[in-house]
């Protein structure tokens, strides 16, 4: 019992040794500090910090100052050849399938309204800035004769794309649907046009060059076709709305405010039902490089289109 209560006591000092060493790293009365330091001690600790990081601070907002300072608002600091862009403009398409393991393709059935509302509220949302009240802004009507100034940008007026409007359903309800094509933009870059066919276009697309005005041949022609023969053979033709190439008052691209990139709307019409169709568009300007294939493409857009006419929807192509 002794030996019990020795280390019972021995237990209890050693407890109150140790609240008495925490209390006095806390506060030690007889050298009036707390957590080893005097109240001027820790004053001047403060002081210390609060100089140091409003130092700090100060040179953090006099760097980004000299940053922004070199960032213009409307024209980038490093422009075309110079950029990561380069000077020759993509091609792209809309709708873009949402899942990433579609692809490039196309699927919906024009028996079955459910499969082309997808695309069409993709088209939906696409068109939204093109659908603007442009009253009061600074969107003008123009043409070959009659180009923007500086302060002003081109309307893109989406009543002219016929079959491919809205309320047509971008074709989509039907067994010929469309797709919307667009240059991506370039500051300053401006298309060096051909005015007059060239050995190297289709046959088909110099032909329209012949019959259009000289007046309103400065475009960026646009050639839509089947990428095989057997692509070519599943496609009835290609209608291009609300004409054939961008229009050159569309450029060049200065960043001007409300400024939209013109359309054009590419109706596939009538496509062999329940195949997939490997289509290739092409932008043809004398300044705008080709290269074809999967891998490396500059200056076309590739995409398939599979229109399913059958009765069984249950299961969708991969």
């Amino acid at each position: 019992m002794e030996n019990e209560n020795g280390f019972r006591n021995n237990y209890s000092n050693h407890k109150d040794n140790k609240w008495q060493s925490l209390q006095k790293t806390i506060y030690d009365s007889s050298k009036n500090e707390i957590l080893g330091r005097t109240p001027k001690s820790w004053g001047q600790l403060l002081v210390f910090y609060i100089i140091f990081y409003a130092v700090l601070a100060a040179l953090f907002a006099i760097c980004m100052q000299g940053l922004m300072a070199t960032i213009n608002d409307v024209e980038p600091k490093w422009t075309q050849s110079q950029s990561l862009i380069g000077v020759n403009p993509g091609l792209g398409f809309r709708p873009l399938p949402a899942k990433t393991e579609d692809g490039a393709l196309i699927w919906y059935s024009d028996q079955n309204l459910t499969t082309g509302q997808k695309w069409i509220d993709l088209l939906n949302n696409f068109l939204k800035p093109y659908q603007r009240d442009s009253t009061g802004l600074n969107v003008i009507p123009c043409d070959y004769d009659m180009k923007p100034d500086e302060s002003n940008v081109c309307m893109v007026n989406i009543s002219l794309f016929g079959p491919c409007s809205p309320e047509e359903g971008y074709g989509y309800t039907t067994g010929s649907p469309c797709v919307f094509l667009k240059l991506n933009r370039i500051w300053g870059w401006e298309p060096e046009f051909f005015t007059e066919p060239t050995d190297l276009m289709p046959i088909e697309l110099q032909t329209t060059i012949k019959e259009i005005p000289n007046e309103k041949r400065e475009n960026i022609w646009i050639n839509c076709e089947g990428e095989g023969p057997a692509d070519k053979e599943n496609i009835e033709q290609f209608e291009y709305f609300p004409h054939r190439g961008f229009p050159g008052y569309f450029y060049p691209f200065r960043n001007v405010k409300n400024y939209l990139s013109p359309l054009i709307a590419v109706r596939i019409t009538n496509p062999t039902p329940n195949v997939v169709v490997n289509i290739e568009c092409r932008a043809w300007a004398k300044n705008i490089e080709y290269v074809g294939g999967n891998l490396v493409r500059e200056g076309s857009v590739h995409f398939e289109i599979m229109v399913d006419s059958k009765a069984n929807f249950t299961q969708t192509p991969k």
